[in-house]
């Protein structure tokens, strides 16, 4: 017997000492990010003038938000996990979202044509379109943004009547609101739901982000962070034709973190969400090193930090690139970096994600500032913590 406790005890001191000695290396690797964390912070918030930022990780299901300086200069009021930012264009992955839930429920399909939803518009050459190109900008081309003088509904239906593509369907994919705004106005009215209420009455409490909206209700505001744009001066995001269903979206770290998670299949969610969110991530074209799946962006993981800067560079932003039809459609991936930027006049946003490693960032910021940084900043963070996963097993 005394052998046997002997032989018990050496054993007990052998594994705890592993323990411990586990135990000290992950908080020295957890100390180790926070300090990349922190510097790189402050060095991007220097060099911009960022008077708010809120960093959210989620590592296998583990969430460290990091937040730093005001969500408004003049009352001095800290960020937290809680800040209502503008993300802007990451806005148009709740659109897709929305149009593929609406497919699972089927009260749409990806294949159909506009027109069954807005007759008005059968046979424009906007009809000669499917839902899916108005989900991956391969439409034919349109502008940016929705023209000033389109104030209306029936000056946006008009528009579209109108429209000349520049370009025959799935042959370039041209960025632009107008294409991603209708989609979110057709799944809506599929639902017999305006955009808004289908958004912030339906998809958000599905996923369980209840602090996201389109319209910030009056005991939410003072939590509503105050943007600044390029030369400092206070703005917010005024409401245009398409805005909501574009780029309308006001959220939270805690809340854009949950959506990470559960694109990462980490949080779980009812199997129709499940289905739809899987159903964003399907690739439909190939441009260069980019697959473009519905509004999300994927990229071969690992990726090079050169490869994310370009396809997120001004160039796949204001201009028309050719690409490559994938037929049939590539099913979602585990090996990929996905990821959407998004930016209004005065706040700027990155959200991106490893499924395989079970990585995701969101960065959210108060300032008005260019998407290079925001992508070095997540892959410099997100390579630290595959790095430190690395180590562990």
């Amino acid at each position: 017997m005394r052998l046997i406790h002997k032989r018990y005890a050496t054993w007990f001191l052998l594994a705890s000492s592993a323990s411990f000695g586990n135990l000290a290396m992950a908080n020295a690797e957890q100390s180790a990010i926070d300090n990349i964390v922190q510097d790189a912070a402050q060095q991007l918030m220097q060099q911009y003038k960022i008077p708010g930022l809120a960093i959210a990780l989620t590592v296998d299901g583990k969430q460290r938000f990091y937040n730093y300086g005001v969500a408004s200069k003049a009352t001095q009021q800290a960020v937290t996990r809680d800040t209502l930012f503008e993300i802007g264009s990451i806005s148009k992955t709740f659109t897709a979202t929305l149009a593929t839930y609406a497919q699972a429920n089927t009260q749409l399909s990806l294949t159909d044509s506009p027109s069954q939803y807005l007759p008005q518009l059968r046979g424009s050459h906007f009809d000669q379109v499917t839902l899916l190109n108005l989900a991956t900008h391969t439409a034919g081309g349109f502008p940016l943004q929705v023209p000033d003088d389109v104030q209306n509904h029936t000056q946006l239906m008009n528009y579209f009547k109108g429209w000349q593509p520049k370009f025959a369907p799935n042959t370039y994919r041209t960025y632009a609101n107008p294409s991603i705004g209708m989609l979110g106005m057709i799944a809506a009215q599929s639902m017999n739901l305006p955009y808004e209420e289908a958004l912030e009455h339906r998809l958000f409490p599905m996923l369980g982000m209840f602090n996201s909206f389109i319209t910030v209700p009056p005991n939410k505001l003072p939590l509503y962070a105050q943007g600044y744009d390029k030369q400092d001066v206070p703005v917010r995001l005024n409401p245009g034709v398409l805005a909501a269903e574009a780029y309308g979206v006001k959220t939270t770290s805690s809340d854009l973190l949950r959506f990470v998670e559960e694109n990462l299949g980490i949080t779980q969610v009812e199997e129709k969400i499940n289905r739809a969110l899987m159903d964003t991530r399907k690739g439909y074209y190939r441009l260069g090193a980019m697959t473009q799946d519905l509004i999300w962006e994927q990229y071969a993981y690992p990726v090079q930090l050169n490869t994310l800067l370009d396809g997120n560079s001004n160039k796949m932003i204001y201009e028309s690139n050719a690409v490559t039809a994938l037929n049939p459609p590539l099913a979602p991936q585990q090996a990929v970096w996905v990821n959407k930027t998004g930016s209004t006049g005065g706040f700027s946003a990155y959200v991106a994600f490893v499924p395989e490693k079970k990585l995701g960032i969101v960065l959210l910021a108060n300032k008005s500032y260019p998407n290079e940084p925001r992508v070095r900043l997540a892959h410099r963070i997100l390579s630290e913590l595959d790095c430190c996963s690395q180590a562990e097993n």
